[in-house]
């Protein structure tokens, strides 16, 4: 078992989660700004400061050298870019991405730009957002501004991370900003504008790169586990897995991946809907679907068949293992979802994402000794071998490189590599980094 001798060893973060600095130098407000003030967030807490990366950049990046990161992965704030989500250019925001990039490069760190990382325009969200026909354009634009001003140096691209998220937890379940519940028909039409966004960004990128670009995109991978080795259990699995039906299509892997991959809508989502899911032209479609160059996921453990009874569902068990969040620990989850990804898609596949929060703190020798955090990892990449003897494997992306603002969780959730005192932004690395070191120095051959 081994990973490839170019293997992209790494970790990520997003702005919004890291970055601060809500209302300086420009920048214009999002969403998570205005509406996650008011109730939604534990013990009401923001993003506004944050782990303040935004003036502590440059140490941040020392810190990733230090621990040996490859590539680091990060988001664009796009109203730090664009502070009404088009037209005038913010340079100081647009600065500070550019010198975080030639930061990353002097330190041997490959840099990888997510354009969109849920932390929408305020200013595009008063037009109807998502649901604004017009909101597609909006993204390209922005996405050429990042093409024009980066390219040169940036040659990896995800238009979108977890669009699953960005449509369905925000604006169908209404758990992250900006917290609304809208109708099925409503969901149908935003995916399909985001689903125009991507095609968009993507022939932006095309067009003006100054270098060779890599595209994808980032979903989430919500797999099943086979019940058995059978053909019989693998193909249920695999069938289930890419599903698309239900009141919570949207928050289906098939649903973003077979438009943009297979050029088509999921059979299941047309048999559910009907003429409620919109039409897209030939041209549309080729657009949206034009060719990729690797499947970007984010996993964290596999999905579970529910219990009609009330007991464990199949991923799930009495005393099982859990992360901070109860969410299970599945390692199985890094073998499958690549293996299925590829067996679909055919693509190369990136590990966008895989991480867990604990509860971390400072022990009396001044250290961060998380070692439930380095079993998980080690589990995981252990599986991630697997079906690196299976399938191509580009690169894996720890999430997260520091601790951060966990969206609706607020900073209670701890997934970082590295600590983040929130009170006086003092850093220190965990164990957990030193053990990925070695496991980087090595291209895991360890494992």
């Amino acid at each position: 078992m081994a990973f490839s001798n170019d293997f992209l060893w790494g970790a990520a973060a997003a702005s919004y989660q890291v970055e601060g600095a809500w209302n300086e130098d420009g920048k214009g407000l999002n969403i998570w700004d205005v509406t996650a003030k008011y109730g939604h967030i534990r013990y009401n807490e923001t993003g506004e400061v944050s782990a303040d990366h935004y003036h502590r950049m440059k140490e941040d990046v020392a810190l990733m050298k230090k621990i040996g990161l490859r590539a680091y992965r990060f988001s664009v704030s796009w109203a730090r870019v664009l502070p009404e989500g088009t037209g005038r250019i913010n340079e100081k925001g647009l600065k500070f991405y550019s010198d975080l990039v030639d930061e990353l490069i002097s330190n041997g760190i490959e840099p990888l730009v997510t354009i969109f990382h849920w932390d929408y325009p305020y200013a595009l969200e008063c037009r109807g957002g998502w649901k604004n026909e017009e909101s597609s354009d909006w993204f390209a634009e922005y996405t050429g501004v990042l093409v024009d001003a980066l390219s040169d140096r940036v040659k990896y691209w995800m238009t979108f991370n977890e669009p699953q998220c960005a449509l369905g937890i925000s604006y169908q379940l209404g758990v992250f900003a900006p917290f609304q519940k809208c109708s099925p028909p409503e969901i149908l039409q935003m995916g399909a504008n985001m689903l125009l966004a991507h095609g968009k960004a993507v022939k932006v990128i095309r067009e003006r790169s100054k270098q060779r670009a890599y595209i994808s995109m980032a979903p989430y991978s919500s797999v099943f586990k086979p019940e058995n080795d059978s053909k019989e259990a693998i193909d249920k699995a695999y069938d289930d897995t890419f599903r698309c039906s239900g009141a919570n299509f949207c928050l289906s892997m098939s649903y973003w991946s077979d438009p943009i991959y297979l050029g088509h809508y999921p059979q299941s989502l047309l048999d559910e809907f009907g003429d409620l899911v919109p039409e897209f032209t030939d041209e549309q479609w080729k657009m949206i679907s034009a060719p990729l160059d690797f499947y970007g996921t984010n996993i964290y453990y596999c999905a579970g068949y529910e219990s009609k009874d009330g007991t464990y569902g199949s991923n799930r068990y009495m005393g099982c293992p859990h992360n901070a969040l109860n969410w299970p620990i599945t390692p199985e989850a890094m073998y499958w979802a690549p293996v299925y990804l590829y067996r679909r898609y055919k693509l190369p596949v990136m590990i966008t994402e895989n991480g867990m929060t604990e509860h971390d703190w400072v022990c009396l020798d001044g250290k961060v000794h998380d070692t439930y955090r380095i079993d998980f990892t080690h589990r995981y990449l252990k599986e991630l071998s697997r079906a690196a003897d299976e399938v191509p494997i580009l690169g894996y992306m720890h999430w997260s490189v520091m601790d951060n603002f966990e969206w609706a969780e607020g900073y209670d959730e701890r997934f970082g590599l590295i600590y983040v005192d929130y009170r006086t932004k003092e850093r220190i690395i965990k164990d957990s980094a030193w053990w990925y070191k070695e496991v980087m120095d090595t291209n895991g051959s360890g494992l």
